[in-house]
């Protein structure tokens, strides 16, 4: 079915009447015939500045941007756009906050009716549910555009949605009490959920999306709840000092691949305090990786200088440092050339140029490879 559109004027006094806000009625206004917040919406995001301009905006007579609401045919309506406008105009308009000490009860008598007076440009937007979600997939609300998470959140709308944001989408939810020094992101913006799917599911779009794909008409996210927490504790278990390189380490992913390994905290901790003071160590977030994996990749080892390798380059003829290198004959540029660590860092080798010698490409690919 194509989507049809009508233009249509709607006061803000009608926009407010009947509003509510709360989890037992959801959020509700125009006479109650309007969801404000549908399943598939976002949480309320906008900051204090942005809240302030759209009434600042209204005040003075300016136009705001044209929103977009769903028609679904019953006499009810859903907000397909325009839904953090709505709330910053809905819940100045109950009081619920103030601009420079003035609430909405502080306006004087024609203050009040210029804001309640004040025209909406609204589209309102019949079609089917497929209709509904391609028009919110590709909408941009007043600049804030969807997170990815955002936007899967609205393709699999249901029970096992609402009952996983009750753990990871609200401001203060469980999962960031338990995990906020451990993980990255807004929980408002969904990106504490869209980790914990990851954690359990694996990285990638296609990976969290079958996991809701699969768990879409399920009533609730307990199971994704509980692997959470386990991660989680897990990982205070094994890495029991805290430090700021902790956030935002993929724990998922080493909790898969290293839960069942005999790992000593004790000997993890000495490790990790060693690495921390080590100045060839340039990602300090690898290192939790390092310890459990062994790759040297995850460190951002230091690497030597154009300069340095410029100069050692000269130093040995502009040549490769291997005597039997198949390239010896070749006449050769210090593009073809990489440092290399005469003695590697695993040895106690140090990135200087004592250390350094210079090795056509071919070669030290070779030798990493050994």
């Amino acid at each position: 079915m194509k989507m049809k559109i009508e233009l249509k004027e709607i006061l803000i006094k009608d926009l407010f009447e009947g509003y509510v806000n709360n989890e037992e009625e959801g959020v509700l206004g125009f006479g109650g015939k309007l969801n404000i917040r549908p399943k598939y919406q976002r949480e309320y995001i906008y900051k204090d500045k942005e809240r302030n301009a759209v009434i600042d905006t209204v005040m003075k007579g300016f136009p705001l941007n044209v929103m977009y609401w769903a028609d679904n045919g019953d006499g009810t309506f859903e907000v397909l756009d325009g839904q953090q406008r709505i709330l910053s105009i809905c819940e100045y308009m109950d009081s619920k906050f103030s601009i420079d000490h003035r609430a909405f009860h502080n306006l004087t008598n024609p203050e009040r009716k210029r804001m309640e007076n004040y025209k909406l440009l609204v589209y309102f937007c019949k079609g089917d549910d497929e209709d509904k979600l391609d028009w919110f997939q590709t909408i941009n609300i007043a600049g804030l555009k969807l997170s990815n998470q955002e936007l899967r959140n609205a393709v699999y709308c249901g029970s096992w949605v609402t009952d996983a944001k009750r753990y990871f989408s609200k401001t203060g939810c469980p999962a960031y009490d338990i995990a906020k020094d451990y993980v990255k992101g807004i929980a408002i913006r969904q990106e504490i959920l869209e980790t914990a799917i990851e954690w359990v599911a694996g990285n990638g779009d296609d990976n969290v999306r079958e996991y809701m794909s699969k768990h879409q008409k399920e009533t609730h996210a307990t199971p994704l709840w509980n692997h959470f927490e386990t991660v989680v504790n897990w990982t205070k278990n094994t890495f029991p000092k805290y430090e700021k390189g902790m956030r935002g380490v993929d724990w998922g992913d080493l909790y898969r691949n290293h839960k069942d390994d005999n790992l000593d905290p004790k000997d993890l901790q000495n490790r990790i305090n060693e690495l921390m003071m080590d100045d060839e160590v340039t990602n300090k977030k690898g290192i939790y990786l390092y310890v459990l994996n062994g790759d040297e990749k995850n460190l951002h080892l230091r690497g030597f200088t154009d300069s340095e390798k410029i100069t050692k380059f000269k130093q040995q003829g502009e040549k490769c440092a291997n005597k039997k290198c198949p390239n010896a004959d070749k006449t050769l540029t210090i593009e073809d050339m990489e440092g290399d660590h005469i003695k590697p860092w695993s040895e106690g080798g140090k990135t200087e140029p004592k250390n350094l010698q210079v090795l056509c490409k071919d070669c030290n690919r070779r030798k990493s490879n050994k």
